[in-house]
């Protein structure tokens, strides 16, 4: 298996995660999004097939949706502070009960921790399909934000895994 971004050349017609949204993205959505330059996709690959994958984007997240232990080290002025988005995040019922879920987070959180060298990044959002995807983020140390029902985890967090 292999990690690398996504392109043409990839397997992806028979990928199945069992969850609509998610297999119809990245058999029909995911090549454009890139191209359009509105995200990035990452795929693990079987050969040249794809069976896993998740997608970056930079976002924002309002100041108020954060904690209070987060949100009261900005002055009022900033209203909105930067993010990435860990927009999708799948893998193939085939492939599943392998650790493979938690390796591509991991490697998505690494990718997002150097970003954050190169420019100002708070945090990592995403916003959980389900209430089995809520329960695998938190495992890896995502808090959900209440107001918005997304979830983040601080790249301070993130620098001390």
């Amino acid at each position: 298996m292999k990690i690398e971004a996504l392109n043409k050349s990839h397997d992806k017609k028979d990928f199945c995660c069992g969850k609509s949204l998610l297999d119809n993205y990245i058999r029909s959505q995911a090549s454009q999004d890139v191209k359009r330059q509105l995200s990035t996709c990452t795929v693990l690959l079987d050969e040249n097939r794809v069976v896993g994958y998740f997608t970056l984007s930079s976002s924002s997240i309002e100041k108020d949706s954060l904690p209070t232990n987060l949100s009261k080290n900005f002055p009022p002025a900033y209203t909105e502070l930067p993010c990435i988005l860990l927009g999708r995040l799948a893998i193939d019922k085939a492939y599943r009960g392998k650790g493979l879920g938690g390796m591509l987070l991991v490697y998505a959180l690494k990718k997002s921790l150097e970003i954050s060298s190169q420019i100002g990044v708070l945090c990592v959002i995403v916003d959980p399909i389900d209430e089995e995807a809520e329960h695998f983020y938190r495992a890896y140390g995502f808090i959900l934000l209440p107001t918005s029902g997304k979830m983040m985890i601080s790249i301070k967090t993130i620098e001390g895994l």
